[in-house]
């Protein structure tokens, strides 16, 4: 199958209010309550990842031989929370290949809509390494997303430390709907080159966003207006995982990175939250 074509992949599903709140206490390990029947910011992401996936298997559908898929990136732009009980129309398409020594990178611009209208909800761009890809074109942008929203001056930093288990990512995997193996079986993990499974990266940017809406936003995920992350390294149960919390004076940027005795695993990050006045429609 060639590029152009590969039709524009949509898919229309209804978010029930038990998917919103078991992904989002799915997201808080060892955090309190969250409030209830608000979701997650990373909830998009959840939303749009069966897409992402199947394109990326049409994609790769002539290849000769394996191909596995590293995330190197995600982005996330967002109006408000997804709702529950809404209908949303998840539309994605092919932003740009690039072909490097190891396969091809890629980025997925992927639009929400729901209830209301047609103007999009919330956007996000996914950047993936397609190791093992040799037969895809380059074209367009693999550099889609827009930049990071500068912080206004340094607040106080923050940290907290959290001991992920292979319970909670097996929860996560459950929660999110990626039941990849690699997170599930060691002997699959193995095979793939881990010394043991892993987390989600998306889990471990969830944690994060949910220590800073916790921390700058009195809880309120519906302030969230994006967030970004670069990933860098797995994270296996059982180690201690940091992250990291520097926000602007203003407390409306939020940088953070997460890491492992190992080293780093996300770098980059952001989070950009609204002024209380200005959250909008939940």
């Amino acid at each position: 199958m060639t590029l152009l074509s590969l039709p524009s992949p949509v898919r229309t599903l209804t978010v029930t209010e038990p998917e919103i709140t078991d992904y989002r206490a799915a997201a808080r390990p060892g955090l309190p309550t969250a409030r209830p029947g608000q979701a997650s910011p990373v909830h998009t992401f959840v939303l749009a990842h069966t897409v992402a996936e199947q394109t990326v298997a049409a994609l790769t559908a002539a290849e000769p031989g394996p191909v596995s898929v590293v995330h190197l990136g995600q982005d996330i732009r967002t109006l408000r929370p997804v709702r529950p009980g809404e209908q949303v129309t998840v539309a994605l398409e092919v932003a740009g290949i690039r072909k490097e020594p190891r396969g091809a990178r890629i980025a997925l611009h992927v639009r929400l809509t729901g209830e209301d209208g047609p103007a999009p909800f919330a956007e996000l761009v996914i950047s993936a390494l397609l190791v093992g890809a040799s037969t895809l074109e380059p074209f367009g942008d693999v550099t889609a997303a827009p930049p990071a929203p500068a912080p206004q001056g340094a607040g106080t930093p923050q940290s907290a430390v959290h001991h992920l288990t292979t319970d909670w990512i097996s929860s996560y995997a459950h929660a999110s709907g990626d039941l990849n193996p690699i997170h599930l079986d060691e002997d699959a993990a193995r095979a793939a080159g881990f010394d043991t499974v892993i987390a989600h990266g998306m889990s471990v940017v969830a944690l994060a966003v949910e220590e800073s809406v916790d921390r700058f936003a009195a809880g309120d995920s519906a302030r969230v207006r994006g967030l970004g992350c670069r990933f860098s390294a797995p994270v296996p149960p059982g180690v201690p995982l940091e992250i990291a919390l520097q926000p602007d004076t203003t407390a409306r940027v939020v940088r953070f990175t997460a890491k492992t005795p190992a080293g780093t695993a996300v770098k980059s990050g952001w989070i950009e939250l609204a002024d209380p006045a200005q959250a909008g429609p939940r």
